[in-house]
């Protein structure tokens, strides 16, 4: 997975919009193979072009604040997220037509990808017809919650933006916002597993796994990368 797999670390939403913007011009170029960008993002909420998004920012600029949450705005589709530490972020930067799916199609295989690592964690994933994203059951059967966000868009043939799967993230940093503008209640694998939490490495090492072979991504894919 060498080349493939880029971590950015800890980094504000800025830059790392920048660099993926980047680095579609170049897989749409050619100059470059597919790439999965994994950040942990400082707390950021984002806020999409949607016409209702913002209207479910929850908290006042004074609230953001003190809580350390900056507000961007984003050009994924969807509405409004929250991004923070203990939560990875993937950013998969990948040629559409490589892939063989549609959008629809691609947005579905990163759902199952998910869907599969939180299986290999013992967390049975639940996907939504018309709710984007992997939802999880929470205890003494009260629902489902949201575990994974996403949001994509298409430019110049070549994917970006993609999804946020929750793993020990500050979640009150959630209150701040109506998620994805639903009204519904938000779950990470630390809350669901306790002390059998896996490790952020290891999740990132299990997702992408699981996301190389949903996306169809071939070693020879990469050489661009190497």
């Amino acid at each position: 997975m060498n080349g493939l797999i880029e971590d950015l670390g800890r980094r504000t939403y800025g830059p790392a919009l920048a660099l993926q913007r980047e680095r579609v011009g170049a897989v749409a170029a050619g100059t470059m193979g597919p790439t999965l960008f994994f950040v942990e993002h400082e707390p950021v909420i984002t806020v999409s072009r949607r016409p209702q998004a913002a209207g479910h920012v929850l908290a006042t600029e004074a609230q953001l604040a003190d809580h350390g949450v900056t507000l961007m705005p984003t050009d994924r589709g969807g509405d409004v997220t929250y991004h923070g530490p203990g939560q990875w972020v993937v950013y998969p930067v990948v040629r559409l037509s490589e892939t063989g799916l549609s959008l629809t199609g691609y947005l579905r295989a990163l759902e199952q990808a998910v869907v599969a690592a939180v299986g290999r964690f013992g967390i049975e994933g639940v996907v939504e017809p018309g709710a984007a994203g992997v939802w999880a059951a929470l205890p003494k059967g009260q629902g489902l919650a949201k575990l994974c966000a996403m949001g994509v868009r298409l430019r110049r043939g070549v994917t970006m933006h993609g999804l946020a799967l929750n793993v020990n993230p500050n979640m009150r940093h959630f209150e701040l916002i109506n998620p994805c503008g639903l009204g519904r209640p938000v779950t990470c694998l630390q809350a669901l597993l306790g002390d059998a939490t896996p490790t952020m490495k290891k999740v990132k090492a299990v997702l992408a796994e699981e996301l190389i072979v949903a996306l169809k991504l071939r070693p020879a894919d990469t050489k661009a990368n190497a």
